[in-house]
């Protein structure tokens, strides 16, 4: 279960004064810690704007608490491959756009940015 959120750091600029054509939104975890129980995931979310138009990126930290089987099968999955189990995956990716895009968009009207808004849930496929 997701406790809480931390925001980090957040920038956004306009490079250009021309239509925006696009967005395109990437989201990546750049460390797990788990003690215990307890787990911390710092991710970085970035929305960048098609044709060079802008870019906004916020850096935070999730913090989530569950149970010991998950945490170690979380926390060996970071240590081996640099990846959550995709199960777990889908309820964080969802947690990390919601709040980008409730803070981006903030972020985006100081900028004259279109807000980055909410897609459908996230879901994780297999490559086929």
């Amino acid at each position: 279960m997701i406790t809480g959120e931390r925001i980090l750091e957040v920038s956004g600029k306009r490079l250009a004064n021309e239509p925006i054509r696009g967005l395109n939104i990437n989201i990546m975890l750049e460390a797990v810690t788990v003690k215990g129980e307890d787990i911390e995931m710092t991710y970085e979310y970035t929305a960048t704007y098609e044709q060079n138009v802008g870019e906004l990126k916020i850096k935070g930290v999730l913090t989530a608490k569950e149970d010991k089987k998950l945490a170690k099968e979380i926390e060996d999955e970071w240590k081996k491959s640099k990846k959550i189990p995709d199960s777990y995956a889908e309820l964080i990716l969802g947690a990390i756009q919601y709040s980008g895009s409730a803070n981006g968009t903030l972020i985006a009207r100081v900028c004259n940015l279109t807000a980055p808004l909410i897609p459908p849930k996230i879901q994780l496929g297999r490559k086929q």
